[in-house]
């Protein structure tokens, strides 16, 4: 779901860069690990110059979100299964510009765009896989000493970057453990005859 929830994205984005810059064939937003940017000196090989990189750099547990529950009630009866995992991902666009005016503009768009549409759900958007419940965007600060380790982690220079934390991703497997039926009714006539 990692995988599909950020492709999603991208292409989201891309589209929205084309009606705000003008329609291309290539691709302005890219999904890539942006510690390759710098590969091979200029990054010119790395299929990642001259774009909008969009690179996870962590992905959290939502422990709050979690459920408790390892069983699922049906008409029929019931699933026992674990519960879905759901991630908080943590997901960085930057700008791998030469033009850093392109640079700054091309950030103003990202944010641009989440402010506009901050909530994605499978009925809203057709494109997206209808395994994906929901996914929420919220900008992600971070102080300037959390910027620097990022970076330094990277392992690269710092480029204009803005961080999104991406809530919702459930990971679910999807195997049940068992199945049981409804309980129906509750006979105390056993305990009685023992009573008496």
């Amino acid at each position: 779901m990692i995988q599909e929830a950020l492709k999603f994205l991208v292409d989201e984005l891309n589209q929205y860069f084309s009606i705000k810059l003008g329609a291309t064939t290539e691709k302005r937003v890219v999904l890539g690990n942006i510690a390759r940017a710098y590969d091979n000196d200029s990054g010119g090989n790395s299929g990642i110059a001259g774009t909008l990189v969009v690179s996870l750099v962590n992905v959290e547990e939502d422990r709050v979100s979690k459920l408790q529950e390892n069983y699922i009630k049906t008409n029929q009866g019931v699933i026992y299964k674990n519960p879905p995992v759901p991630l908080n991902l943590y997901v960085l666009f930057s700008a791998n510009r030469t033009d850093y005016n392109d640079c700054l503009k091309w950030l103003s768009l990202v944010i641009q765009f989440f402010q506009h549409q901050s909530v994605f759900t499978p009925q809203i958007y057709p494109a997206m896989d209808v395994r994906i419940q929901k996914l929420i965007a919220d900008i992600y600060s971070l102080s300037f000493e959390q910027i620097n380790h990022l970076w330094g982690t990277l392992g690269g220079k710092y480029m204009p970057s803005v961080l999104f934390r991406i809530k919702q991703v459930n990971i679910d497997e999807e195997l049940v453990s068992g199945e049981g039926q409804l309980i129906k009714e509750i006979s105390v006539s056993a305990l009685n005859k023992q009573l008496q």
